[in-house]
């Protein structure tokens, strides 16, 4: 594999991690277009990711358990179990583009509606409302490894601030990535430059969850749910424009 190639692909494991250690979520809605366009198998694409986002949220949740809302992560991690073996249906039964412009317009409409009709975080506080968040998350996490949005939208309905927000997401997804990483390999998407290239992101994954550290640090609070909804737009967007 050739220097140039190994550097891009790392320099996209590089924005995708910045992406999860700053704000929680996004890096695979980062990582993977951007290793899409480079001549690499796709399979290589998809196990690099899972790879590589289990790793940065593992390394951006050290230290910072204690801020994790745990009875939330285990009923979240509880429904993405079941929802996993979905994501495997959904691969068979649906073409990804209809997938993705499906999930792309419910992000738009979710974030426009926000100004038209504001929720309550109290309304979302009920356990029952993990359940569903938490299957979407396993059932897209397996199929896409887009595992970090539904969470980022229950999150954002309950409103927790913006550590907690980061530390519960940083902690699904450590949960369901290690599941999904799992059910990869065992489908035979591993090889053996996956474990090359996943051993030439670390050091560079680590620059990327420092760097992501400090900006969350940077970032007031008052502001990071403004960003939050912004990204979640953004990403609604780029879904609905690649399905297009």
């Amino acid at each position: 594999m050739p220097v140039s190639l190994i550097i891009l692909i790392l320099t996209a494991l590089f924005l995708g991690a910045l992406m999860r250690a700053t704000f929680g979520f996004g890096d695979a809605m980062v990582s993977m277009p951007l290793l899409a366009l480079l001549p690499i198998d796709l399979s290589l694409s998809i196990s690099l990711a899972g790879l590589s986002g289990l790793t940065a949220a593992a390394m951006s949740l050290s230290g910072n358990f204690q801020n994790v809302d745990k009875p939330v992560l285990f009923r979240l991690g509880i429904m993405t179990l079941s929802g996993i073996p979905a994501g495997i249906f959904l691969i068979l039964l649906l073409p990804a583009q209809s997938v993705k412009l499906a999930l792309g317009i419910l992000l738009v409409v979710y974030i426009l509606s926000l100004k038209v009709l504001p929720t309550s975080a109290s309304r979302f506080e009920h356990p029952s409302w993990a359940l569903p968040f938490g299957f979407l998350s396993g059932m897209l996490g397996s199929a896409y490894n887009f595992n970090g949005l539904p969470v980022a939208v229950y999150a954002t309905l309950r409103k927790m601030d913006p550590l907690q927000f980061r530390s519960t997401l940083q902690a699904q997804f450590l949960f369901s990535g290690f599941f999904i990483v799992i059910g990869q390999a065992l489908g035979g998407l591993w090889s053996r430059p996956l474990f090359m290239l996943f051993l030439l992101s670390l050091p560079v994954q680590a620059v990327a969850v420092f760097t992501g550290n400090r900006l969350f640090e940077r970032i007031p609070a008052h502001r990071f749910s403004f960003i939050v909804y912004t990204l979640i737009f953004i990403l609604g967007v780029l879904l609905i424009l690649e399905a297009g």
